[in-house]
């Protein structure tokens, strides 16, 4: 059994310290009203400030939709001075949303990686299953976190997510189009289902992995593979949900048939490539004596594969987009 060594556990407490300091200052340092919002900018301008002012009208244009189009420009410029706020006040809440996230979603992609070895009754990878099932007990603590903030921006504590500000919903006829789905209500449900059938996979997997070192027979194994099957099914439906929700519909103007695959690929090589991490730095602690260079090297070939994929998803947006732009200026002009 591997203990975490003092060094390690100094270390990650200094990180944690570290990082906690930086989210307390951020939020220290966020305006609280429209007159130190505007002082903010002032202050940073040494000759860029014209063009974030631009920036923030131009966002604003796409957030509140035809607000100012019919209230005068007095009413407009106030609620551009009112999104100016909500984006400074977002940017702690955004670093930490982007962390919680970002940590979540290894352990996420551990798990469908498990999930997948698992249903496919593969020979190489049940020596790694333990680390595996290591890295993706942080789905409990990390899932929780990103619900705590998806909580808090239902309760507008945030401005993350526009279309949860029902003043900029009266005002876009796009977001009332959505309204049956995105709404706070439905947008939670969904997140409770979600986390609750990926963290009750995990639980009940593991649970079925520890019975079975101790089972004289393979019903264990066998109900493992078959609620694994099971599981990939929802999971392939929930993970691109989940990144249509939590992700995209941060700017719910914009929208990609192929945004779950996107994400999918990003957490997968992640989540691999923390398992290539983790594996070696045991088996250069004298764990896992069974591993050998075949190991490292399938997992190497998944981190490639993978990686080539999301280059491939990323490239088929990237062209789409840029020649729809590039289209779209030329019947303007």
């Amino acid at each position: 059994m591997y203990t975490v060594s003092n060094k390690l556990k100094i270390g990650s407490i200094i990180l944690m310290v570290v990082g906690a300091l930086g989210i307390i200052g951020g939020f220290v340092s966020a305006p609280g009203t429209v007159e130190e919002a505007k002082a903010i900018v002032a202050s940073h301008d040494d000759g860029h400030g014209e063009s974030h002012g631009e920036d923030a009208a131009h966002v604003g244009d796409q957030s509140h939709g035809a607000v100012g189009e019919h209230s005068g420009e007095a009413t407009h410029d106030a609620s551009h001075d009112e999104h100016l706020l909500h984006q400074l006040q977002n940017k702690p809440w955004a670093a930490l949303y982007v962390a919680a996230f970002f940590f979540m979603m290894i352990a996420l992609g551990v798990l469908a990686f498990y999930a997948i070895q698992r249903a496919a009754q593969a020979g190489w990878s049940p020596l790694l299953f333990r680390v595996m099932e290591g890295i993706t007990a942080y789905l409990v603590p990390g899932g929780i976190a990103v619900f705590v903030l998806l909580v808090l921006s239902v309760m507008h504590m945030n401005h993350l997510f526009v279309w949860m500000d029902p003043e900029v919903v009266a005002h876009d006829e796009l977001l009332q189009g959505k309204a049956g789905y995105l709404n706070p209500t439905f947008f939670l449900i969904r997140a409770v289902i979600f986390l609750g059938g990926w963290i009750a996979y995990r639980e009940y997997s593991r649970k079925l992995s520890l019975q079975q070192d101790e089972s004289g027979d393979n019903s264990n194994f066998k109900l493992n593979f078959r609620i694994s099957a099971a599981f990939l099914v929802f999971y392939l439906i929930s993970e691109s949900i989940m990144s249509w929700d939590w992700i995209m519909s941060v700017d719910p103007h914009w929208f990609s048939t192929l945004f779950g695959w996107y994400i999918f690929a990003s957490m997968f090589v992640s989540g691999i490539t923390v398992i290539a991490m983790v594996t070696i730095y045991l088996k250069s602690k004298g764990h896992l004596p069974d591993v050998n260079d075949s190991h490292i090297h399938d997992l190497a070939k998944f981190m490639f594969g993978i990686s080539i994929f999301w280059t491939y998803l990323w490239f088929s947006q990237f062209m789409l987009i840029w020649y729809s732009n590039i289209r779209k200026r030329l019947r303007i002009t």
